[in-house]
């Protein structure tokens, strides 16, 4: 699944260049907003995913997450604010990696 013009980007990588720690962050952050299916499978949400990005692990949320969810939507930027990561517009990558983790936003 590719980056939409309609998703941010939360870039495991602080404003100061230094990589976010643990390696799994964002995993454990779309994590939080998945859900278990009756095959008991967890299935990230449809606005929030793990992405990859030139490298880089990074969770891509969907604008229209926040008409679904404020506060889960302001959780997510207060996250990216409060630990200094970087947070970017959509559509600035066309796709993501090979080795993205599952569909973003």
């Amino acid at each position: 699944m590719h980056i939409s013009a309609e998703d941010i980007v939360i870039r495991g990588i602080t404003r100061s260049g230094r990589p976010f720690r643990p390696s799994d962050w964002a995993e454990r952050l779309s994590g939080v907003l998945s859900t278990f299916g009756e095959d008991h499978r967890m299935s990230y949400s449809p606005y929030v995913r793990p992405v990859t990005l030139d490298g880089v692990k990074c969770v891509a949320v969907n604008r229209a997450f926040q008409r679904v969810s404020p506060k889960a939507y302001q959780f997510l930027l207060d996250f990216a604010r409060d630990n200094d990561l970087q947070v970017e517009e959509g559509g600035v990558h066309a796709a993501p990696s090979s080795d993205s983790a599952a569909a973003v936003s």
